[in-house]
Order: structure tokens, then sequence, then C-alpha cells
């Protein structure tokens, strides 16, 4: 009656094996390390970089505890390990400083950071331990403010080179174009012109209104957005930035970023971990702006190549990778957020290439620049703090539109992170960091001191009253109780969840709703007893009765659980994962652990007298009696 099959104790085995070997990276700690990543898109952390930053710590005598290359990523980045902090801020600044010799320009990003000291081969089997939040092991907090208007301006500027090409197509004259704060304002030669202008302009482009203005002498047409194309232009600009955002920390190898929105025109960043705030202000602030331009191919424009005389009126003078100069038109062809897609591929003569596809508006005005600049040379600049650098030069082979190929990139791997950087974009609209905090790893670890303490104290009085009012079955509900947290941390690290205080908070939650489980059960035996029944089939029935009721409440727990994951946000979602996973393994542990630890005690034993668990009362009888 009250035995186990073979396969549901190997179950239980794997279980538990399970929960050890997923639970004990949690008790390793962290190493102190220095993590180098690039911050600039031609650049790359490689093999060489690794052999340099082990040449560098050797001839300065520091000593590191291994050292590797992690290519995960568009980014890839070297990780050093060392013993102690003293050691790893000394190194820290020795390679900032022989990397990074111009520090009004640094290359790489040189900052402190945590590896897990995990042994390999638990990492092997991707035995790691739990991240750990922004409240538990410090790190640095930013508030950005968005500047939506500048990305409804920059849409507007953006419009401006379509509506000159749709008046040019009607054959509309104008007398200029003035752009003042997202508002374009068309100048006529007489009102005919203008209201002919506004009603090719509505037809042109629905997102646009456009209505008279200016005096009889001076007609102008005022464009600008709809209100519902100007909420559309304001929300994707920010979801891109979040994108963009993501994008590059992830690159970095910031463990579990938090980058989500705040109310309608802010964005919060969340950084575990990093202790430099200018360190991640360099991070967060690497954005960038792709442009297409064409090559000045003219003989002033070819002069000003190496620098000798200035670019001509309208041209710039940019460098291709780290050296090679080249000089561009400042007129834009293409910029990032007209960009709809970009892969890596290989042209007709199977050389590596990438192939781009832009919005329809952009699409027009490349198709009539290359009709009219055949077999001439076309740059691609990506932005960077201010700064431009061509990534590529390529040769306009034939006219096309939205959809071409950039070729004459060299090798695959180039052409892969062209179109990895392209696909990652850049900022739809500028942003300022108006909060900023910085949390120690001290307090984190206080944090984390206290909670586990609660914890312990919490695990502790429950067990001993368990033990104390229910005796054998008391030892396994607190036994049950055990392993049901050890295999709630071994999902949560297999997971790589980031557990914060909240999450600490839902663990002790749990702890308590899979108590009541096993006072359930027991209190089901007991009433088994307590009707007369014989021991082995109150057991039997104890279970039985009580597994409904615990499906039934841990249910609608659960379903509470699902629906605040999907609509929460932050420590609210991280205390909604733990929840609905203390759950699980709750109802794993109580029901079918616990059982399987009661059908060892006492299933094979066929004449069963008492068990032991507590006192039951019978109120028939008038008595309490103790079966043990």
């Amino acid at each position: 009656m009250n035995r186990y099959p073979l396969w549901k104790y190997l179950i239980i085995v794997v279980a538990l094996a399970f929960g050890v070997l997923y639970t004990i990276p949690n008790f390793f700690g962290d190493a102190p390390a220095v993590q180098i990543a690039s911050v600039k898109a031609t650049v790359h952390a490689d093999t060489t970089l690794l052999s340099t930053v082990q040449q560098i710590l050797t001839q300065d005598k520091v000593a590191q505890q291994g050292i590797t290359l992690d290519v995960v990523g568009q980014n890839p980045t070297i990780r050093v390990r060392f013993a102690d902090t003293d050691t790893q801020n000394r190194a820290r600044e020795l390679l900032d400083k022989a990397l990074n010799p111009d520090p009004s320009d640094p290359t790489y990003v040189v900052a402190p950071n945590l590896i897990p000291r995990t042994p390999g081969w638990l990492q092997r089997i991707h035995a790691l331990p739990m991240y750990l939040g922004l409240d538990l092991r410090g790190g640095v907090h930013f508030l950005m403010q968005v500047d939506l208007n500048a990305a409804v301006a920059h849409r507007m500027e953006g419009i401006r080179n379509d509506l000159r090409a749709t008046l040019r197509n009607k054959d509309i004259r104008n007398a200029g174009m003035r752009m003042t704060g997202g508002i374009l304002e068309i100048a006529f030669r007489d009102a005919a012109a203008r209201d002919k202008a506004i009603s090719a302009i509505e037809d042109a482009n629905r997102d646009l209104v456009a209505r008279a203005g200016g005096s009889t002498l001076e007609p102008t047409a005022i464009v600008s957005l709809t209100p519902a194309a100007r909420t559309q232009v304001r929300d994707n600009a920010l979801k891109q930035n979040i994108t963009t955002l993501k994008n590059r920390i992830n690159e970095l190898g910031v463990s579990e970023p938090i980058i989500q929105q705040q109310g309608t025109d802010r964005i919060v960043v969340e950084l575990p971990g990093v202790q430099d705030t200018a360190r991640a202000k360099s991070i967060i602030g690497r954005t960038a702006t792709l442009e297409a331009h064409l090559v000045d191919v003219s003989a002033e424009g070819i002069a000003a190549v190496n620098g000798s005389v200035p670019p001509p009126f309208g041209s710039e003078r940019f460098t291709v990778g780290n050296d090679a100069p080249v000089v561009v038109k400042k007129d834009v062809i293409f910029s990032g957020e007209q960009l709809e897609g970009a892969q890596a591929t290989f042209d007709d003569q199977q050389r590596p290439a990438v192939a781009v596809t832009l919005n329809d508006a952009a699409g027009q005005l490349m198709r009539e620049i290359t009709r009219a600049n055949l077999h001439k040379p076309m740059a691609v600049i990506l932005f960077e703090k201010g700064r431009g650098e061509v990534l590529t030069v390529a040769t306009i082979q034939s006219e096309f539109g939205s959809r071409f190929q950039i070729t004459g990139v060299g090798t695959p791997e180039m052409a892969n992170d062209l179109a990895l950087l392209l696909r990652a974009g850049s900022l739809a609209a500028p942003m300022d960091i108006i909060e900023e905090r910085l949390i120690g790893p001290s307090l984190g670890a206080a944090n984390i001191a206290a909670g586990l303490h609660s914890t312990e104290v919490g695990f502790a009085i429950v067990s001993l009253f368990m033990i104390a009012y229910y005796m054998v079955f008391g030892l396994v509900s607190a036994t049950s109780l055990a392993i049901n947290l050890m295999l709630l941390v071994a999902l949560l690290s297999l997971l790589q969840a980031t557990l914060t205080l909240p999450g600490i908070a839902a663990i002790a939650f749990t702890l308590g709703m899979a108590i009541d489980s096993n006072v359930l059960i027991n209190e089901r035996v007991r009433e088994e007893l307590r009707k007369g029944a014989a021991p082995q089939h109150a057991i039997a029935q104890g279970y039985d009765r009580a597994f409904a009721t615990i499906i039934d409440s841990n249910v609608t727990t659960l379903i509470a659980g699902v629906f605040l994951f999907m609509l929460g946000s932050g420590p609210v979602r991280g205390f909604a994962v733990v929840h609905v996973l203390g759950i699980l393994t709750s109802i794993f542990s109580a029901v079918f652990i616990s059982r399987g630890m009661i059908n060892l005690i006492y299933g094979s034993r066929r004449r069963l007298q008492s068990i032991a668990i507590g006192q039951v009362w019978r109120p028939d009888a008038g008595t309490t009696t103790t079966k043990k």
C-alpha cells in the first residue's frame, strides 16, 4: 500500500543529485578580476590582445590566476582573475595605462569585475551560481531622460528630403525650406503653388498635416507630423534607445543588466557588479550613429585626403580604421534609423558582402543618388562620441533602391561585424543622465547576510516546531523543506536568474507555503487515525486526500504568480519568478519526496501498529492518545 516502485525512487535520487550539483556553486563565491573590452567598433579583443595582456602582467610581476578570451556576442572580452582586490586594482591601473596611451580617446574599457570561483568541472555542466541583483551585489543605477522632441525633429529632417523630391516630381517650385522645432516651413512664390503643394504633401505622406501660413506676399506651408504619427515616432524612439542600450551593454559583458522604460520618456539602467561610475558612463555612453556618404572624388577632395589642404566646402575628412584617410561629402544618403535589416552574405563573385534593406523613403533617395553616381565610392561612417570613423568604402556598381549589397568589406568576419553594427543601430534620440546612484558591495553583502540570517532562523524555528509537534513525520517535513529550498536554489542557478531582496523574500514566503502543505498532510493522516483507520491505511488516505487540497490551493497561487510575472517589472518580476518556481518545488518535495521518505520508514512494515505523528485526539473516546 505504501511502497514506491523503483522508478519513483530513481526520480527522487536524480532530483537530489541535481539539487546538490546546481546548489553548491553558490558556496564558492567570486574572485576579483579585470575585464577588458573594446569601446571602438573597429577594434576587437582577440588572441593578440590576450598575449599582450599576459606580457604586461608578466613584465610587471603581477600574479594572475587565470586569463580567458570570451567570444560571446559582437564584442569579445578578456577576463583576468586575481587572488585579492589589491592585486586587482594594481593590475587594472597597469593595464589601463598600457592599453590606453591616450586617456582622452581610450580604445578599451579596463573595468573591475568578479568571476565565480566555481570549479571547472561544474562549469562544464553549466552549474553556475545565481546572479545577484543590484541590491545584493552592489553596482550603479542610472535614470536617463530621453529627448523625444529631438527624435521628432530628426524624423522631420528625414522627411524634408522626401518632400523635396515629391514637390520636384509634381513640378511645384518652392522658395526654400526651414526647420524649427520639428515643424517644417516651406516658402512659395504664390498662394496657388502653396495650395497645390499642401495637397501633394498630404497625398504623399499620410503621417503629415500641412496648413497654409505666411502672408499674401510671402505664402508658406506649415508641415508637421499628425498627433498619431508624432506619438508613434516618440514610442519607437524610446524602444530603439532601449534596444540599442541592451545591445551595447550585453556586448560588454555586464552580467544581468536591467534596462527598462520608466514613465513616458525615461529609461532606467542598472549594472550589477559595476563599481566604477565613470566606466559605467563610458559603457552606456558608447552610442553610435551610422550614416552613408558619397566619397568626394573631386580634385580638391583628393588633394585634401593627405591633410595638406583643407577639405572643400561641403566635405569632411575621416579615417578608415585606424589610419587611412578619406574625404566624404556632408550630405547624408541614409542613416541608421532608416535601416530595416542587414545580413552578412557573399556577392556574385563569392566575396564577403553585407545585404542591406532600407525603408521606402530612403530607398527612393538611394535610387536617385546611385543613378547619378555610378562607379563612384560610397562610405559608411560610424559616429561615436562625436567622432566619425569610416567602416567601409564601397563602389556603387549599379543603380539600386531599398535593397543592395555593401561589398569590399574584406573578410567574412568583417562583413559579419559590419552587419551586426548596422543591426545594432543607433540611438534614435539623445539622452541625459538625470540621476545616478552607486550601491557599494558592502551594503549588498549586508543585505545578503541579513536575508540569509532571517531565512536560517525561520527555517530552524519551523523545523524545531514540526519535529516537536509531529515527531517522525515532523522530521520528514523538515527534511522535505530543506530539499525544497535546495531544489529552488538549484533551479534559480540553472536558469541563471537574478536574485534580489524581493527574491529572498519570495524564498521565505515559499518556505512558509511549503511547510503549510506538510502540516496539511500530517493533519490528514491524524484525521484518518482519529477515525480509527489502521496506520498504513491512514498514511495512504492522508496523503491522497491532502494532495487534492494542496494542488487546489497552489494552483490559484501559481496563477497569481504567473500574472505577477507577466504584468510586473524589475524586482516584482524577480519576486514572481522565485515565487512560481518555489510553488513547483514545494508541491514536488511536500507530496512526492515526503511520501517517499515515509514509505521508506513505514511502508515495508506489514504489521504496523502505530506511527510517530504526535498526539491524536479522539473526540468519541474523550481522551487523547499518542501514536508512536
